[in-house]
């Protein structure tokens, strides 16, 4: 069975596919022509390589966690996305979307954000390409993530607070597809996950495998686990991407709180069918996580669908498993990273030395994003 290759006709087994109003159906399909076109085009594909080379600083580094590893008794490497520039794994995707949204001719950026790092990302891209963003955020990650609202705000970027729903990264995603319907002529949707209509999940994928194709070349060996944290799973999709074809076990980490892939069902949120947290009735239910970036509902599709065959696997951690996280990490590697991370390193410090995760083992861990923006929430501000 082909692993992580293209979807057939947009769907990932039984998920995926394009749910979204009529107005869309060509936007959608237009996004999917551009991306074809260029993915295939050595111009373009030289041009995103140069930035993401000379602009965001890849590759980024394989950093051996020498002193977690003499006290986990498992040798852990660390894919370091939070050297990348604007501090996370989202500015791969974005400098990929960001250039084609010009090749198409449009002008603006709309785009969604929960922890803040993927509209900083937008706005950062935007000011380098000449072009205008507008990112929605929902009011409570507006709160908790003040710092990236002022980065994005001093980058150029019009932040716009979502006050509907559970005022998180779902209700920001709802109004940004509702901004695009309006302004599909002009503006460019960037999903900064691999979720929402096709192309968006397999498109956003081939950008960030950019970090699973790397971390493979850098290990010296086949790796017996990879880990990475899951909410929407742009950072996992791309790191499984790298390793998907190997013996290496997959392991994505959800929030408690959510965990769409442990505790949802078949459903469709924002444009595709995926695992969903829902109701009784089938209402779209809230996630709860002290992480904003995986304060959502749903996974991408892929993901389900890697879960559904086997492939991959997915466990849970809860917050105050997080919170420890942080603190064994910077204490032992002098490296803060971010919350969303932290559930990646949470388990793996949970599973070391049992039989999910037995001594000797070589684990590769991608930190999909550096800390600063949550050191409010860690010293106990706003949670």
């Amino acid at each position: 069975m082909a692993i992580m290759t293209e979807p057939r006709h947009g769907r990932f087994g039984d998920f995926g596919g394009r749910f979204v109003p009529e107005s869309l159906v060509p936007a959608c399909a237009a996004v999917e022509e551009a991306f074809r076109s260029a993915w295939a085009d050595p111009t373009f594909r030289g041009h995103l390589d140069g930035l993401l080379a000379s602009y965001a600083g890849r590759p980024t580094p394989l950093t051996p966690a020498l002193n977690l590893s003499a006290q986990l008794g498992i040798t852990l490497l660390l894919k370091r996305e939070d050297l990348a520039h604007t501090g996370s794994h989202k500015i791969n995707n974005v400098l990929g979307q960001a250039l084609l949204a010009r090749r198409m001719g449009k002008t603006r950026l709309i785009a969604e954000t929960g922890a803040g790092q993927h509209g900083v990302a937008v706005a950062t891209a935007a000011a380098l390409l000449g072009l205008r963003a507008t990112v929605y955020m929902g009011s409570r990650d507006i709160e908790r993530q003040q710092l990236n609202v002022f980065r994005m705000e001093l980058l150029g970027a019009e932040v716009i607070p979502v006050t509907s729903g559970s005022r998180t990264l779902k209700d920001a995603t709802n109004e940004a597809m509702r901004a695009w319907v309006a302004d599909t002529a002009d503006a460019h949707f960037l999903l900064g996950s691999v979720g929402g209509p096709h192309p968006y999940p397999w498109m956003v994928r081939e950008l960030q495998s950019v970090i699973g194709d790397e971390a493979q070349r850098q290990c010296v060996a086949v790796p017996d686990v990879v880990v990475a944290c899951v909410g929407g799973g742009s950072n996992a999709a791309g790191t499984f991407a790298g390793f998907a074809d190997t013996t290496a076990r997959l392991i994505g980490v959800e929030a408690a709180g959510g965990a769409a892939i442990t505790n949802g069902a078949p459903g469709v949120v924002h444009g595709t069918r995926s695992l969903v947290l829902q109701d009784a009735e089938g209402q779209i239910a809230e996630a709860e996580s002290i992480a904003a970036g995986l304060d959502y509902p749903g996974v991408g599709p892929e993901h389900a669908h890697l879960n559904a065959i086997g492939r991959a696997e997915y466990r849970t951690v809860d917050d105050a498993e997080v919170v420890d996280a942080i603190g064994r990490l910077a204490r032992a590697e002098g490296i803060i990273c971010a919350l969303e991370s932290a559930h990646a390193v949470a388990w793996v410090l949970r599973a070391a030395g049992t039989p999910d995760l037995p001594a000797g083992s070589l684990v590769v861990l991608t930190l999909s994003g550096r800390g600063d923006k949550d050191m409010a929430t860690l010293r106990g501000g706003v949670a």
